[in-house]
């Protein structure tokens, strides 16, 4: 298996256990195919979810920063929902449930990545200016998932629904997309910092 998943951290986990082991939480989640589901609830495919604060011109790599762990929670052998956790001063802790289009794209990702033929550490790359979630393949497989920003020969695979112009489900080099995410920035407005 070329995809070498990192190992999320354990607080993480045991936040996310918990929240599924409270029905309070599944049945408070706005998520009908979670509390829906039949049969037991189990997070995988732990990925971690870094947020492009800055692309900077030149030759100097973009700016992210690690802003949680994603975790999609199967029933059975298929994703029904997905379950964030973000880094408190007390630790991790379990942030939210949610479905939509991203979970099915994130895993439709993940198995095509698997028939590459090359090795890669798989994450998360939200750009939120963009209304954007990518596929991001790391090529260093053994490098801190929570650190380092994309080299020009990772991978970033759009997920559906991606920005118009963009072709969702396909990899694209950090090297060929970031002139096009750099431009499409350049053009979005500063309306002031985000919450």
């Amino acid at each position: 298996m070329p995809l070498h998943v990192p190992p999320a951290p354990a607080p993480a986990l045991r936040s996310v256990l918990a929240a599924l082991g409270s029905p309070t939480a599944v049945r408070e989640a706005r998520t009908p195919a979670l509390r829906a589901a039949l049969g037991p609830l189990s997070p995988e495919l732990p990925l971690p979810v870094h947020v492009l604060d800055r692309i900077t011109p030149g030759d100097q790599p973009p700016r992210t920063r690690l802003a949680g762990w994603r975790f999609l929670i199967h029933c059975g052998d298929r994703p029904v929902a997905a379950a964030d956790t973000m880094l408190t001063p007390d630790g991790w802790a379990f942030a939210r449930f949610f479905e939509g289009p991203y979970v099915g794209a994130t895993e439709r990702a993940l198995r095509q990545a698997e028939t590459m033929t090359s090795h890669y550490q798989p994450r998360l790359l939200s750009v939120p200016e963009l209304y954007m979630l990518t596929l991001w393949l790391h090529g260093e497989v053994n490098a801190d998932a929570s650190a380092g920003g994309p080299a020009p020969a990772d991978l970033l695979v759009p997920l559906a629904p991606a920005p118009p112009g963009i072709a969702a489900d396909r990899p694209h080099r950090v090297a060929d997309l970031l002139p096009v995410l750099t431009h499409r920035l350049s053009k979005v407005p500063l309306l002031g910092s985000p919450a």
